[in-house]
């Protein structure tokens, strides 16, 4: 967890005790339910807490914000957000209810408060919030479609409501069709770690 300590200093003795929780307990429930790649769950740190929380180093969410997290998987990035910001409420999606299952045990285990989870696909989710998180869930087009319906109109926070996405490799055509409003941040700014190069968080006020 030293990783995390290294980018977030001003974590308070309850965030650190719930960021240290998660590695025993997604080694215990990755034994059962497969998560995360079982050759991945050594780096969870970096590959999937880590790579979260990109999201807090582009935005502070203020207090009373209200964020959805489509296809969670298995809580990412999700988890790590409400940790980091406990006073903004967090709503967790995904279709498959194996994975779900694993988000709310984890949640509850670590005693997270402002996080729900829900079995539902993105088509059924009819909530409003100020912004949609995703990581690499589907082509950014079709997630903006999808989601679209989501995100509110009042605004609560410095940056406009909207999607704010994790996506690696090539992302050119995906955000072709947005290239006057997108904003792309290379996560390897970020972090010094060599797995975050051609790593990004896609930034689009909706």
């Amino acid at each position: 967890m030293d990783i995390i300590l290294k980018y977030f200093t001003e974590l308070s003795d309850t965030q650190r005790v719930m960021f240290n929780a998660l590695d025993g307990l997604y080694r215990d429930w990755n034994s059962k339910i497969n998560v995360i790649s079982r050759k991945d769950i050594d780096n969870l740190y970096e590959h999937h807490i880590l790579h979260s929380l990109a999201i807090a180093k582009a935005i502070r969410f203020r207090p009373g914000t209200r964020v959805l997290d489509l296809g969670t998987g298995g809580g990412f990035p999700g988890i790590p957000l409400a940790i980091m910001f406990p006073e903004t409420r967090f709503k967790l999606i995904d279709g498959t209810g194996k994975k779900i299952l694993v988000v709310k045990e984890v949640a509850k285990s670590i005693g997270l408060t402002n996080c729900e989870a829900e079995h539902t696909r993105g088509e059924n989710e009819d909530g409003k919030y100020d912004f949609v998180v995703s990581r690499a869930v589907m082509p950014l087009p079709d997630l903006v479609k999808l989601v679209k319906k989501n995100i509110g109109k009042t605004q609560h926070n410095a940056l406009p409501n909207g999607l704010l996405c994790l996506k690696g490799g090539n992302i050119n055509e995906e955000i072709k069709p947005f290239k006057h409003i997108v904003d792309v941040m290379e996560l390897s700014t970020m972090f010094d770690e060599e797995w975050f190069k051609q790593k990004y968080l896609i930034y689009l006020p909706l």
